[in-house]
């Protein structure tokens, strides 16, 4: 058994290669091999999003807090609240983010393939996010 103590890892400012706006993420758990899952907890400042990204394996989203969007490529925008719980497809092309007036924290959970947990792709335009 391992108890990783609330606090007892750092934040992390969301890299600007991937991320529109100020983002926080908290390493919530990452699983020793031969477990392959991994969760943390995302917030975004009103207006933040992610880039277009896909996973390997998929993603699961648990809205805890605020207002956000999810968007599938070639889908609508959809708005997300607390208690929502969104799933991504293997290698579906998303984003998700905070509204432009609100601030919106989930936990995401995926799976390494390989190593690898995401695929990062173009940003999202203001265009897009506002569509």
């Amino acid at each position: 058994m391992e108890i990783k103590r609330n606090g007892s890892q750092p934040s992390a400012k969301g890299p600007g290669d991937y991320f529109t706006g100020a983002v926080r993420v908290d390493r919530l758990f990452e699983a020793p091999d031969p477990a392959r899952v991994a969760g943390a907890s995302v917030t975004f400042e009103p207006g933040a999003r992610t880039a277009w990204h896909t996973h390997p394996l998929g993603q699961t989203l648990i809205v805890t807090t605020g207002c956000g969007w999810a968007q599938r490529w070639g889908g609508p925008v959809e708005e997300i609240r607390p208690g929502d719980v969104v799933w991504f497809s293997p290698g579906e092309k998303h984003w998700h983010g905070a509204t432009p007036t609100t601030a919106m924290t989930h936990i995401a959970i995926q799976e390494r393939l390989d190593g690898k947990v995401v695929d990062w792709m173009e940003k999202v335009s203001d265009e897009q996010y506002r569509a």
